[in-house]
């Protein structure tokens, strides 16, 4: 009586035997596969830079995401040859590690996106990631055009202790929150939080004519971090 038991040896043997130059992808899928890939980075890429609103752009960075969405495309075709390479290519990513800090959580959102649409071209979806970017592009860039009424800034302001009185009562004209004070001899370093609306930025001047202020800088804050 035969054994028609397959075990997970003579999985691994029929993956090799079975193995050609391309796995189970004809070289028309392979190019269609980095082609879409390349389409929806390079359309990823035109939005991260159109909508980005930050101080520095990096596009060291912007072209990352069309790399990362052609990579990602390969790692998938090469996943899906065979059950070998599969685990293989687990173990290998398995030991990456990632330390570049992103300070906007935006960035994080369009590396997503670029592996997303990687996965997708990988496996041979190009109208659904050709369609998928359309999509979310026409969200973020609606989103991005959505403007705040007001903006937050940090004001640091350097003033001699004889002209606390007065800078305090200009403060107070004015919607603002305490960071921080810091006493130096007889200089103040005095930090705060404040709401304007766009180029609403007067009050400085007022400030800066203060007998004893020495200086007042003004800085865009996100919450986290100054830009």
């Amino acid at each position: 009586m035969e054994n028609n038991v397959t075990n997970f040896n003579d999985v691994l043997k029929n993956s090799f035997l079975n193995n050609t130059m391309f796995g189970n992808l004809s070289a028309t899928d392979i190019l269609l596969g980095l082609l879409t890939a390349f389409m929806a980075g390079a359309f990823i890429y035109a939005i991260y830079k159109y909508t980005y609103k930050g101080v520095l752009y990096s596009p060291s960075f912007n072209m990352t995401l069309i790399l990362m969405t052609m990579i990602t495309s390969l790692v998938i075709m090469t996943i899906s040859t065979n059950v070998v390479l599969s685990l293989g290519m687990v173990g290998a990513l398995s030991i990456v590690r990632f330390r570049t800090a992103i300070k906007d959580p935006l960035d994080v959102v369009f590396m997503f996106w670029a592996i997303t649409a990687g996965i997708s071209s990988g496996a041979g979806l190009y109208l659904l990631t050709l369609l998928g970017a359309l999509i979310v592009g026409g969200i973020v860039i609606a989103l991005s055009k959505k403007k705040s009424i007001d903006t937050f800034y940090l004001l640091v302001i350097h003033y001699e202790e004889g002209a606390h009185d007065e800078v305090r009562r200009e403060l107070q004209k004015i919607n603002y929150t305490l960071k921080s004070k810091i006493i130096r001899r007889n200089t103040v370093e005095f930090t705060a939080e404040v709401r304007l609306k766009v180029d609403n930025t007067a009050f400085m001047n007022t400030l800066n004519d203060i007998e004893g202020v020495q200086d007042v800088s003004l800085v865009q804050y996100n919450g986290d971090y100054a830009v």
